[in-house]
């Protein structure tokens, strides 16, 4: 009995040991040794655990990722509280998006197929989009707020547009109003994050909008800390150097404007409450309004674009909380100068980028893209739309997306900007 007893203390003492030599060789190592972009690998079964000499740990280095997640306690396709399969209440699934999302039925879908065949990078249009990035993410002379924070400064809560699928290793960094809604369905169609009846779907256009939106869906890297702790930088870190890395932009003041469309002429009852309602207070100078989005609407109060542009440059806005990601800056979302991106896409040529990326990924022959929408908030609108907006405000509102036009390519607007 003494001698379990003493085996059981010793097996005990030589796990703790060996975590606590993990991470104070984590500490001090790091990702150092660890090949960019190393092909993904499926967690295998372990075996024996080794005796916990440095030599043992050097030797797993090339794939501590796998290592640490099974010294955890993860799996690639079950992970808890993470990417745990989720079954939610049934709803009527379509092929098509529901016409009773008031969202998703206004966009005007094209349903015509097209055929963007097209090489890895045979244009040359990602090198440049990626090099552009890099030039201007380490030109010093370019500056703008939060650009010269390293990844472990950025807060836990500013990663959580970063979903990860374990399974093809891919990290996609959300953008709203930039077809991110399509690229959560083929995210959980890939990851099979969400079941219905008892099987992952494998369609994006039968996952309901009601949950391409719903957060236990996804795993995100703000996730993390929940399950991994101490490990979870590492684990990112591991993951962004393994993983192909992938988001889509487009132009800054179109992506606002269809920002303003889509939560403001709409009836959106969280919008209306959350921001509408301040800022007609603010800027309309209107004191008893309507408590529903209905009523506001029956009595033609409505947020128009020019309280929304006095709202995003009015130094209190971000005083009291940040942006709403639907008009957040993008490298505020993706932290571009912090995460090296393997693939740049843009709505602009959306048809051709989505072809193209599912073919680097691997997945081409596994689903398709689902077919882009007519968007009705076009570049040759923003005079229009801008034409009741003063010239000084305008001039404030670019400062303020400025990185955003210049990191991602897209030309100052200088016909909206001179006198």
């Amino acid at each position: 009995m003494a001698k379990t007893r003493l085996f059981r203390l010793g097996l005990a003492l030589g796990s703790v040991f060996m975590v606590v030599l993990i991470i104070v060789y984590w500490d001090s190592v790091g990702t150092a040794h660890l090949p960019p972009h190393t092909a993904f690998s499926r967690l295998h079964t372990p075996g024996p655990h080794p005796s916990p000499g440095r030599a043992a740990v050097e030797q797993l280095t090339p794939d501590m990722d796998e290592f640490l997640e099974n010294l955890l306690g993860a799996s690639t396709k079950q992970n808890v509280l993470l990417g745990k399969k989720t079954e939610l209440p049934p709803l009527p699934a379509s092929r098509r998006p529901a016409l009773g999302s008031v969202e998703e039925s206004v966009r005007g879908y094209d349903w015509s197929s097209r055929d963007a065949q097209q090489g890895p990078d045979s244009d040359g249009r990602q090198a440049e989009r990626r090099g552009m990035l890099r030039d201007f993410c380490a030109n010093a002379s370019f500056v703008f707020p939060t650009k010269e924070r390293s990844f472990d400064d950025i807060p836990n809560y500013e990663l959580n547009h970063l979903i990860v699928d374990d399974r093809h290793g891919i990290i996609y960094c959300y953008v709203p109003k930039v077809a991110c809604t399509n690229w959560k369905r083929v995210m959980i169609v890939l990851s099979e994050s969400l079941l219905h009846r008892g099987a992952p779907y494998r369609d994006p256009l039968d996952i309901p909008r009601e949950y391409v939106h719903n957060s236990s869906t996804h795993l995100t890297f703000n996730k993390f800390w929940r399950r991994y702790g101490k490990f979870s930088r590492h684990l990112m870190k591991i993951k962004l150097k393994k993983y192909t890395k992938f988001l889509f932009v487009r132009d800054p003041f179109v992506r606002l404007i269809s920002a303003f469309r889509s939560k403001f002429e709409l009836e959106n009852e969280e919008f209306y409450r959350k921001f509408a309602v301040p800022m007609l207070r603010a800027y309309a100078n209107l004191t008893s309004l309507p408590a529903s989005v209905g009523e506001a609407f029956s009595a033609g109060l409505k947020v128009t674009f020019s309280h929304f542009i006095q709202y995003l440059l009015d130094p209190r806005t971000e005083k009291l909380a940040p942006f709403n990601e639907h008009w957040r800056q993008v490298h505020r979302l993706c932290h571009p100068c912090q995460i090296e991106y393997d693939f740049v896409g843009k709505l602009e040529t959306l048809d051709q980028d989505a072809a193209q990326l599912l073919r680097l990924l691997k997945v081409d022959g596994q689903l398709h893209f689902p077919p882009s929408y007519r968007n009705r908030t076009a570049s040759s609108w923003e005079e229009d739309w801008f034409a009741k907006i003063p010239l000084a405000w305008r001039r404030q509102l670019y400062k303020l997306y400025e990185a955003d036009f210049v990191l991602f390519g897209y030309p100052k607007p200088e016909h909206l900007l001179r006198d």
